[in-house]
């Protein structure tokens, strides 16, 4: 049994997540949007967030990014985007996470991934931009 927080700003899509992750014998906490997810990483770190994409207040980048940012162990929690999003991948990878799932997606997929990222427990690693160089003032 994993602590698991579900992040998507549809309460249909949170209702059957967070059903089928019961089902399966998790413990769930959710929140319908970044800003209401970093509270819930905060009070209680989990062991994995299922965090959606395209969201108000505060996206499912931009709450993966703080948690980095912030640095108070958020940042060692793997995080699963899932989204309907173009470009997915891309934007997996630009936060960092292997772990990424399209909507909709079938019980079989959510369950092998939510499955693999408790086993790999890989924490998002956004890739380091290169700096700029100083520029010369002669």
């Amino acid at each position: 049994m994993a602590n698991l927080v579900i992040i998507d700003d549809d309460p249909d899509n949170v209702d059957v997540l967070a059903g089928i992750m019961e089902i399966a014998g998790h413990h769930v906490r959710v929140g319908y949007d970044g800003e209401a997810g970093l509270g819930l990483v905060h009070e209680e770190h989990p062991d994995l967030v299922l965090l959606d994409v395209e969201m108000p207040i505060l996206d499912g980048p931009g709450m993966a990014s703080a948690m980095f940012v912030h640095n108070l162990g958020m940042e060692q929690i793997p995080v699963i985007l899932l989204s309907g999003v173009v470009g997915l991948r891309d934007i997996a990878a630009r936060v960092g996470t292997p772990y990424f799932l399209s909507k909709p997606y079938r019980f079989n997929q959510i369950m092998a991934i939510v499955d693999r990222a408790l086993t790999e427990r890989v924490a998002p690693r956004p890739p380091v931009l290169p700096s700029k160089p100083a520029s010369k003032t002669w």
